[in-house]
């Protein structure tokens, strides 16, 4: 069992994007107090299977809700910038694909590529990785990531860590400053 509720909430988001299997758009989710949205939405919570009192403890002190789809095409920093959360949510968490190199390949990265021809260099390169990262953040400033390689796909190697992805954790703190 994960250590700490942020945790819980980023496997449970990215077991739930494994799910739906790779070449998936980005997906939003807000992050909520469970027993707070029992309290406040109970009909939401019965849609999420959550309106029974948790008797053993075992329930997550968050529970992700899915946001609507982000526009396709929109770049996922500009709209991130459009995102204002109510009070009620605790955090936000974010699952993206993407595709990776080793440090290794930074020497090898020819000048002169704009966003286009670079993205197209390392879609060709022999050691891209295909990578899911799901990140998520609370309004306290906790973190919390998962990396999971498209060619280790198990829960098993699933890889965790407050600092994975700091430029997407700074992404998504920043839907709260308003």
């Amino acid at each position: 069992m994960a250590a700490s509720p942020l945790t819980r909430a980023v496997l449970e988001i990215d077991e739930y994007a494994s799910g739906l299997g790779w070449d998936q758009p980005a997906r939003l989710f807000a992050l909520v107090d469970t027993a707070q949205l029992r309290a406040q939405e109970p009909g939401l919570a019965a849609q999420l299977g959550l309106d029974e009192p948790d008797e053993g403890g075992t329930a997550a002190p968050l529970t992700p809700v899915e946001q609507d789809e982000i526009p396709s095409g929109t770049p996922l920093d500009e709209f991130l910038g459009t995102i204002a959360w109510p009070d009620a949510v605790a955090g936000c968490a974010l699952t993206v694909e993407r595709l990776m190199l080793p440090p290794s390949a930074e020497t090898s990265v020819p000048e002169g590529l704009d966003e286009a021809g670079l993205a197209e260099w390392v879609a060709a390169h022999p050691d891209r990785q295909e990578v899911r990262m799901t990140v998520a953040v609370l309004r306290n400033g906790a973190r919390e990531s998962a990396l999971r390689l498209r060619e280790k796909d198990s829960a098993t190697e699933v890889l965790t860590g407050a600092d994975l992805v700091p430029g997407l954790a700074e992404a998504l703190s920043a839907t709260f400053e308003a």
